[in-house]
């Protein structure tokens, strides 16, 4: 009998599957007991997930990445399936099918690069050509892209979800830049470019899906200008001339102001056509996938209901009954 994922479970199921864990923290309840709280996950998605009594060997017994037999029952809570946990046993990584819980596959993820240097090759401004080609030829960057989420929960959060988001985004770059001439197509797929790029340190993705210490610590948007200054002074280094201050500057200003809001994260407002463009269509790209996903999760274990549970991440239940 195969293997029975995520999106296949409904509520007070017993579960008994291999998943992966990560994000454990222990923590008191009200009355001061300790229990476990973590992510576990497939390649269908991921869930909370508790387990009550649990002390310090409960936490020590396993680490974040850990492939774990995870026994108990689902619940839901607030809208969102959960899973009450009774045991978690480690299992060895070796006998696990990684296509269980790995979404792109090398040759998705093949096309994503070919398709990602065909835009970039398609650049017609000289200076922002060259100093795109500088990231592509960091062979630590391009492997960490390959294999970084754009997310940890929500947002393409799977193995190549950020590739996938960027060349997601470049295509509409060439769908929204002819409707709207006045906006600088080289500048805003460079934008598109570089705007996560530094998810691939602000995030650990090994296997589970967490924060490293400098992304807590400081974040992309910070670290991604980081890497822009470092890129442009090794660009000063070795071409005729230099990078233009110009823009540099709206470059800086594409990743720092991409989140669009201030309430969002965002240390400046978009001030620049290309930059309210980015803000949007990153935007976009980032509800559709999740509004698509919160269905199709919900579709096996409700399929008989126009509606999803209440979502709290996104404020609301989500219809996905007919249209005619």
């Amino acid at each position: 009998m195969g293997r029975k994922y995520l999106n296949q479970f409904t509520e007070n199921e017993n579960v008994d599957e291999v998943l992966l864990g990560g994000g454990k923290q222990l923590r008191p309840n009200r009355s001061g007991n300790l229990y476990l709280q973590l992510t576990l996950s497939d390649k269908t998605g991921s869930v909370n997930a508790m387990q009550w009594n649990a002390n310090q060997g409960t936490y020590d017994a396993f680490e974040n990445g850990d492939y774990l037999r995870v026994q108990g029952k689902t619940q839901f809570f607030n809208g969102n399936l959960q899973i009450i946990v009774q045991k978690l046993t480690v299992v060895d990584a070796a006998n696990i099918d990684e296509s269980d819980f790995v979404q792109l596959g090398n040759e998705d993820i093949g096309k994503l690069l070919v398709q990602l240097r065909q835009f970039i090759d398609s650049i017609e401004n000289q200076s922002l050509k060259q100093l795109a080609t500088l990231y592509l030829e960091d062979k630590t960057l391009v492997d960490k892209l390959c294999k970084a989420p754009a997310g940890v929960k929500n947002h393409h959060a799977y193995h190549g979800g950020l590739l996938d988001h960027i060349v997601h985004l470049m295509r509409l770059v060439d769908a929204v830049v002819p409707l709207y001439p006045q906006v600088n197509r080289d500048l805003l797929l460079m934008g598109v470019f570089l705007h996560d790029l530094s998810k691939t340190t602000e995030l650990l993705f090994e296997r589970s899906f967490e924060y490293s210490d400098e992304g807590q610590l400081i974040g992309h948007l910070v670290q991604g200008v980081e890497l822009l200054q470092s890129k442009i002074t090794e660009f000063n280094s070795t071409a005729e001339q230099e990078f233009p201050a110009t823009l540099a500057l709206h470059l800086k200003h594409l990743i720092i102001s991409h989140h669009g809001q201030y309430e969002f994260g965002s240390p400046k407002l978009p001030m620049t056509l290309e930059a309210i463009t980015l803000h949007h269509l990153d935007n976009l790209d980032a509800k559709i996938f999740a509004f698509t996903n919160c269905i199709e999760q919900n579709q096996q274990s409700n399929p008989g209901d126009n509606w999803t549970p209440y979502q709290p991440s996104l404020g609301r239940k989500i219809y996905r009954g007919p249209i005619e």
